[in-house]
């Protein structure tokens, strides 16, 4: 029974190295994963990329960041240019560490929705180029 018990022993061993050879590795690199962070590359990449840009897909539109939310969930609003107050066309928002996005309202059931989705991903990694 001798060789089994030190066979376990060394199974249980081997495996105590592998975890804590995993808790140990770095943690990534790269921008703050957190939501405001997040929500705040967000908000810079569609002010300068969507809307000082120029671009006509967003233009009958404006920004509204609301990026100080006591939710836990910063978020920008595209709402149309001459209202508003009006209910969003789009909200983009985060929540949490690491972050979880999520993007609705009508804007996303049109044509353009690939792109938004395609453009908050990637300022949401810490890319700022424009598409």
């Amino acid at each position: 029974m001798r060789p089994r018990l030190s066979a376990n022993a060394a199974l249980l061993a081997a495996l105590a190295a592998m975890v804590a050879a995993c808790q140990s590795s770095p943690a990534p690199t790269g921008p703050d994963r957190a939501a405001l962070p997040t929500m705040e590359r967000v908000a810079l990449g569609a002010n300068a990329c969507w809307f000082k840009s120029g671009d006509p897909a967003f233009a009958a539109y404006k920004l509204a960041p609301e990026l100080n939310s006591f939710s836990g969930r910063p978020r920008i609003l595209l709402v149309h240019k001459g209202s508003p107050e009006a209910r969003p066309l789009l909200v983009v928002q985060a929540e949490g560490s690491p972050s979880r996005l999520q993007a609705f309202g009508p804007m996303m059931s049109e044509p353009v929705a690939g792109r938004i989705a395609a453009d908050v991903n990637r300022w949401s990694g810490g890319n700022k180029a424009c598409s």
